[in-house]
């Protein structure tokens, strides 16, 4: 997770081009001595084709720089070329390893001396249109070694014009990181409006946004159900707090999974989609069940040990990671599937709340109430390693997410009287606020 990979011959290279060189691979280590030793000691595996990985998740890491000229095409049509190339743009400066060079130093111009303007790449962009049809021809360029090292096509709808471009944004990330990017992902999140609470869905750059929901009512969580088709919230509309699902492919497609009386609340789901594990009050008290895809009660999994909420499942369904206030105050406890043996996560914070699992399965982020103020925190909740603190300014940090590859985490942050979305790389580095939107936005849900 978090890895630069460089290999004398990187996939995607256009034929009759010439294969990277030793030149390329000097490039990227050139700003710091000791990856340059490091990178002579690794050559002898180098020469043979062998990967080799660096932490780009470390927090002392110079940015790779890149400059995307606009895009040529169509006489007179200038302006869908800007835009193609700015998009691009923000879809890789977004992974927070890419710094995009200041592009009026270029504009269009796909001949400019790149390594003069201290580009580390570029990437060069053509388009053609018919009709309503729109393709793109996209290469990559490594400055250095003077040569290709990834070309793609693509042919579709100009309507799905950002999404060719996410999904060469993440080949690119790919082929820098050897784990594909997360650009051609979606968010899920809940935006207010006065006492109106609705769950909207969006692209990574908040360019498409789209409402789910129009129950004119209050909604919360939002938890996307694996491969990305269905989401699942819970939504107060009918006067009890019932738990829904909607197929994404086709709208208005929806149905009740838990109508139960009281609470049924933010489901965890297995990897598979079969199972979920959901907070129930059927019985007076919020205790987490396990259901399965269709709302039928399999366990219950807690019994009256305190209010148990915000369950999340490792990513091999072994472990389960919820929060319970059994010992006074809301606090992580982990309970072992095989076992159902439970024992306390979190003991430093007065309350800690709200965790999410990473992708791996390794690690556990959450929000965590410090001298007043909500933090990030992360934690390996399997090893006796001390959380690391993630945020640190004094504002409320909320809602704590993974992003499907597992470097960044996205959360709600309470500016002033609002909430907002912001993203952080799991180094702490590279805050920042995601969409500027109206009213406030909570709930974050990260598709994978």
């Amino acid at each position: 997770m978090g890895l630069l990979s460089i290999a004398l011959n990187p996939p995607g290279g256009i034929p009759g081009q010439p294969q990277p060189t030793k030149t390329t691979m000097l490039r990227l280590f050139r700003s710091s001595t000791l990856f340059f030793c490091l990178l002579l000691i690794l050559l002898p595996g180098l020469a043979t084709g062998q990967r080799v990985y660096l932490d780009i998740t470390a927090p002392e890491v110079r940015k790779i720089n890149f400059a995307i000229p606009w895009f040529a095409g169509q006489p007179g049509q200038n302006n869908l070329g800007q835009e193609l190339a700015d998009t691009l743009g923000r879809a890789l400066a977004f992974h927070g390893i890419i710094a995009i060079v200041n592009p009026e130093k270029y504009r269009g111009n796909h001949n400019a001396d790149w390594g003069g303007l201290g580009a580390d790449y570029t990437i060069l962009g053509q388009y053609s249109k018919s009709g309503d049809k729109l393709n793109l021809e996209i290469r990559l360029f490594d400055v250095a070694g003077k040569e290709v090292i990834l070309g793609k096509s693509f042919s579709g709808p100009q309507s799905e014009d950002d999404r060719m471009l996410y999904k060469y944004c993440d080949a690119v990330i790919e082929n820098l990181t050897g784990q594909p990017g997360v650009a051609d992902s979606r968010i899920a999140f809940v935006s207010s409006d006065r006492n109106v609470k609705e769950v909207f869905l969006t692209d990574i750059l908040g360019k498409k946004v789209r409402q789910i929901t129009r129950h004119q009512h209050l909604t919360v969580s939002p938890r996307f159900v694996p491969g990305g088709n269905l989401l699942s919230y819970t939504s107060y509309h009918s006067g009890n707090q019932n738990l829904y699902i909607t197929d994404l492919r086709q709208d208005k497609v929806t149905r009740a999974l838990s109508r139960r009386k009281g609470l049924n609340l933010a489901p965890a789901w297995s990897a598979d989609g079969k199972t979920m594990i959901l907070t129930l009050s059927t019985d007076g008290n919020p205790d987490l069940y396990l259901l399965d895809n269709k709302g039928e009660i399999i366990e219950q999994l807690t019994h009256r040990a305190g209010i148990n909420v915000s369950p999340a499942l490792s990513a091999d369904g072994r472990y389960l990671v919820f929060v319970s206030d059994r010992s006074g105050k809301p606090q992580l406890y982990l309970m072992d599937m095989r076992s159902r043996k439970t024992n306390r996560l979190t003991f430093e914070g007065s309350e800690n709340a709200e965790p999410s699992w990473s992708p791996n399965g390794e690690l556990i982020v959450y929000s965590s109430l410090r001298d007043g103020v909500y933090q990030i925190f992360i934690m390996n909740p399997l090893k006796n390693d001390m959380p690391r603190q993630l945020t640190f300014d004094p504002s409320h940090h909320e809602a704590p997410n993974w992003s499907p590859d597992g470097n960044q985490v996205i959360f709600a942050k309470r500016d002033g009287n609002t909430t907002h979305l912001y993203g952080i790389l799991q180094n702490g580095s590279f805050q920042r606020r995601l969409f500027r939107l109206p009213g406030s936005q909570s709930y974050p849900q990260w598709s994978r």
